[in-house]
């Protein structure tokens, strides 16, 4: 990436920035100088800042990433106090706005749902607060922004979720479709892998900052547990392979007790005859949902390179992950980094489980369309694994284009040819994964922080 293209996603990034009563708070998810944003895009969003507050930080500027994070807290707060209030307490908002009111002033708005396509609240915000919590703490050394009363609250909300009172007897998470990433219908309602390797990673980081005390040790406790076992869980039962893929091929149904192998009563017939021959011989990858009767073979990017990034999955387990993209990389890079999910849903699959949404048909948006924020992510978990030239591959890629290309929010295609048909342009998470990752392959002091 040449200095003028770095200096423009610079521009795109610092015109993005957020403030209230003057203080720099957040980004917008689209800085576009010629045109309004669509709909929400001016607002800041938790999972679109935590790219922009990696930025920020690198480049020794924790005061916007510090504010933010009190700012969210402050939203969610205000939120649970109210007294028509009827979210769960472990929501935080999705995004927020400044509101400009008479005589000049500003106050925050948060976004729990109400204003998001279905109605659907956040469930991931708690966890990219969580880990952006963690990520700064160690970049800054400001270990007392922890341990304020605030701080604390929201960090035991995090562990109350593993104490949830739930009909299930999994140590996963389960939630309704649309509420994360995918925040459209996609068919990735119950246990999808993105949310359970967050989730463990948010487990992590508030049982490593919560203040221990008799009054919540059994709750610590609850958490310690369930963070361990959900570990477990995922490796063994989420892998897909070859040899477990000759395991599900000769599953038997209907079992009881506790002996059986077939655990979630899968049926052979419904697993998708392109899995195996797509596995080969040595790669390898969590499924993209699983529960009851349900396994969701598609391939979803983010939780998969998550559970790296996270210790979730096992030196074996990460090493055929990095196998898998290497052996399928016109399919899930293409000519830009990187494919969300794959599989597309097509025919009736895709009337089905996304309703016939016509912004998620076949290979765009959230149905197979790539989306360049994966950059970083990709190469975060390349150079950790030592594949520095799958990182760098994909790196160019993203910097021969997406500067031309106007910083589009996702493409359109198999092979990510087009530029999505209802992309955002100049989006901020866009430009600031392209810096981010020129940060990562140089080596910058904070790319080991995203480790765990």
């Amino acid at each position: 990436m040449n200095d003028e293209s770095l200096q423009k996603a610079y521009t795109l990034l610092n015109r993005s920035v957020i403030c209230c009563d003057g203080r720099p708070i957040g980004t917008a998810a689209v800085g576009d100088p010629d045109r309004p944003p669509a709909k929400n895009h001016g607002e800041c969003f938790i999972r679109d800042f935590f790219v922009s507050g990696l930025v920020f930080l690198a480049d020794g500027n924790p005061g916007i990433v510090r504010a933010f994070l009190l700012a969210v807290l402050d939203i969610t707060e205000q939120e649970h106090e109210s007294t028509e209030a009827s979210i769960h307490p472990s929501v935080m908002p999705a995004s927020f706005r400044v509101v400009r009111g008479a005589g000049g002033s500003e106050t925050l708005e948060g976004d729990f749902g109400d204003r998001a396509i279905g109605r659907v609240a956040p469930v991931d915000s708690l966890f990219w607060w969580t880990w952006l919590l963690c990520v700064y703490v160690d970049a800054t050394g400001d270990v007392e922004i922890t341990r304020q009363d605030d701080v604390q609250n929201n960090l035991e909300r995090v562990l109350a979720l593993s104490a949830n009172d739930a009909f299930e007897v999994f140590p996963t998470l389960m939630v309704p479709d649309g509420a994360f990433m995918v925040d459209r219908r996609m068919g990735v309602y119950g246990h999808p892998l993105e949310i359970q390797a967050l989730f463990y990673r948010a487990l992590r980081g508030a049982l490593r900052f919560l203040t221990k005390s008799p009054e919540n040790q059994r709750l610590v406790a609850c958490a310690e547990a369930r963070a361990a076992r959900l570990r477990d869980y995922v490796r063994k039962w989420y892998w897909i392979d070859l040899f477990r893929m000759r395991d599900i091929h000769r599953f038997p149904n209907e079992e009881f007790g506790k002996s059986g192998v077939n655990l979630h009563n899968i049926q052979p017939d419904a697993v998708p005859e392109w899995v195996a021959e797509w596995v080969g011989n040595d790669a390898g990858y969590f499924a993209g949902n699983l529960g009851p009767g349900r396994m969701d073979f598609r391939f979803f990017a983010q939780g998969n390179l998550l559970a790296i990034l996270f210790g979730l999955a096992t030196a074996e387990q990460t090493a055929a992950v990095m196998r898998l993209f290497e052996s399928h990389w016109p399919e899930l890079i293409g000519q830009m980094p990187l494919k969300l999910c794959y599989p597309a849903l097509e025919g009736e699959a895709w009337c089905l489980l996304t309703g016939g949404d016509s912004k998620n048909r076949p290979w765009s948006y959230h149905n197979a369309g790539n989306w360049p924020v994966l950059l970083w992510v990709f190469v975060a978990a390349a150079l950790k694994t030592g594949n520095n030239a799958l990182a760098q591959r994909a790196y160019q890629l993203a910097a021969e284009r997406l500067e031309q290309d106007a910083w589009p929010e996702y493409y359109d295609g198999k092979s990510a040819g087009l530029i999505g048909r209802y992309a955002n342009l100049n989006q901020t998470w866009t430009a600031a994964a392209l810096i981010l990752a020129d940060k990562l392959l140089k080596g910058h002091p904070i790319t080991p922080l995203l480790f765990v």
